[in-house]
């Protein structure tokens, strides 16, 4: 008796490769990307109230990684806290062993241009003198501080680090934010607050202490009469109904406004669906206290019918001097 045997012929090993190949490239296209967050900066502008804000929305912190390790932590290898259900937050600083700029910058280059991975990288930064009050309160050492001199330390990492301030997709001012102040605003740019649709910062600023390193856009009150230059208003702020009153009797401010308004309501709708979650406003005056913090009141007043919208007015909140009598206007 002759027995039959049937067979099933199998593809040859190259094609059984290919096909796993293919296999393996759609899972990962229908798999989320991984996200992951770098936070650097200069040494003590606050890397580790963001890594501990970053691990309150569900991130696996990590800090002061080798760099070594690091490559390691993202790699396709990598076990299960780099996946898409455990998001990574990185801390690096220039003391971190084998840290150089350079070679960062090539791994998030590399990593920019591959598929499977969400990157931002966090920049912060701050005014040295706050830094070195901060220094002075805590007491420690700066890493790259010589015999001591943490001013010449901070003015050597901000070079060091400048390349990757360059390429931050988020460079954060620290000097006058507090804990909660920065948490809130790593919530709003990466998109971790809670709920749907535009979060929106407004904000006053003195352009004597600089332009919010954080702001989106930026409106310039300093055409409207100053309040400074009245001795009855010069103590109060915006906020104040005299001093209300006294800008809004300024025939060019209700146009302003009204302008500033018409603006905003065409632009966030569309900021909204380029998938934008946070947006910082912000509006100046000479001395940050007067004409911008009203500018700003009002503003944010406008703004929450329909928006989520935190107020800070950063120089008057901060305790910033009012000015001396050589403010201009």
């Amino acid at each position: 008796m002759i027995g039959v045997v049937s067979t099933v012929r199998k593809p040859p090993a190259r094609r059984r490769i290919a096909a796993a190949t293919v296999d393996a490239a759609r899972g990962a296209a229908k798999a989320p990307p991984r996200r992951i967050v770098i936070v650097l900066g200069l040494s003590g502008a606050g890397r580790n109230t963001a890594l501990h804000a970053l691990e309150d929305f569900g991130y696996v912190q990590v800090d002061n990684l080798p760099l070594a390790l690091f490559d390691h932590l993202l790699s396709e290898r990598a076990t299960d806290v780099s996946t898409a259900e455990f998001p990574v937050a990185v801390g690096l600083q220039v003391g971190t062993t084998g840290f150089s700029a350079s070679g960062l910058l090539v791994k998030l280059h590399e990593m920019r241009r591959g598929a499977g991975v969400d990157v931002r990288l966090v920049y912060l930064d701050c005014d040295i003198d706050v830094l070195l009050r901060r220094f002075t309160e805590t007491r420690r050492a700066h890493p790259l501080a010589r015999d001591g001199a943490i001013r010449d330390g901070l003015v050597d990492e901000r070079r060091l680090l400048a390349p990757l301030r360059d390429a931050a997709d988020l460079t954060i001012d620290t000097s006058a934010l507090a804990p909660h102040e920065l948490k809130a605003l790593l919530a709003g740019q990466l998109g971790l607050a809670d709920g749907g649709g535009l979060r929106v910062a407004v904000m006053s600023f003195s352009y004597r202490r600089g332009l919010p390193r954080e702001s989106d856009l930026v409106f310039d009150a300093r055409f409207l009469r100053n309040p400074h230059y009245v001795p009855a208003l010069r103590p109060k702020d915006g906020r104040d109904a005299d001093v209300r009153r006294y800008v809004a009797g300024d025939a060019d401010f209700k146009p302003f406004f009204e302008a500033i308004s018409s603006l905003l309501d065409r632009l966030l709708p569309r900021f909204q669906r380029e998938g934008k979650s946070y947006l910082t406003v912000a509006v100046g005056c000479t001395g940050g206290r007067h004409r911008s913090v009203m500018v700003a009141e009002m503003l944010a007043k406008r703004l929450r019918n329909g928006h989520v919208v935190a107020l800070r007015h950063r120089d008057v909140d901060a305790g910033a001097p009012s000015g001396r009598g050589t403010e201009s206007n």
